[in-house]
């Protein structure tokens, strides 16, 4: 069975929205990279996700925000041939990134859980706050990948939802604390 991996970056008040820049239309948009020193080793983690990732998996919006850029990105080479999949009721095969490696485009959350039940490595999820919250509440996430930026946004897309919904165990793998104050977490879903 292969494993869905949701990585982002995280305000201490849960906000994943717009961290690199204000495409979303967040007044805080580029959070990540403003008031807080530049530590490399706090993106090491980065480098760690990419030898384990078999396949990435985006929302409409993520994908949308982020193929045109990682298609030409030297920093995400790394990804341009691995398998894609993006998540979307609406987005039409002729809608798709030419050059940025196979996309198959998944319609439903029946159709995510038939993907994990198949073979290969990991599916890393990137950006899609709103696919994360529909995966966690579907019991289809299996990790965390987290950056906790010590910033208190106080409004945004929050990474969990706030429904009633039941009770879920997490399971620490890795920790470290940065001296810029940024905290990686890694969690496994029990």
């Amino acid at each position: 069975m292969r494993e869905l991996v949701y990585t982002a970056f995280v305000s201490l008040d849960g906000v994943v929205d717009s961290p690199g820049g204000p495409a979303e239309g967040h007044r805080s948009g580029g959070w990540v990279f403003q008031d807080i020193e530049f530590r490399p080793e706090v993106y090491a983690l980065k480098g760690e996700e990419l030898e384990q990732t078999s396949a990435l998996m985006f929302g409409r919006r993520s994908y949308e925000a982020f193929a045109p850029v990682w298609v030409g990105s030297a920093d995400h080479a790394g990804y341009k041939d691995l398998p894609k999949y993006v998540v979307s009721t609406t987005i039409s095969e002729s809608e798709l990134t030419e050059g940025w490696g196979d996309t198959t485009i998944l319609r439903s959350t029946d159709e995510i859980a038939e993907l994990k039940k198949g073979e290969g490595g990991a599916v890393f999820i990137h950006g899609s706050a709103e696919l994360a919250r529909r995966l966690s509440e579907a019991g289809l996430i299996d990790r965390y990948h987290l950056l906790m930026y010590p910033v208190l946004l106080g409004a945004g897309k929050s990474l969990f939802s706030r429904a009633d919904n039941d009770k879920r165990m997490l399971k620490l793998r890795d920790s470290e604390a940065y001296e810029n104050g940024i905290v990686k977490l890694i969690y496994d879903v029990v």
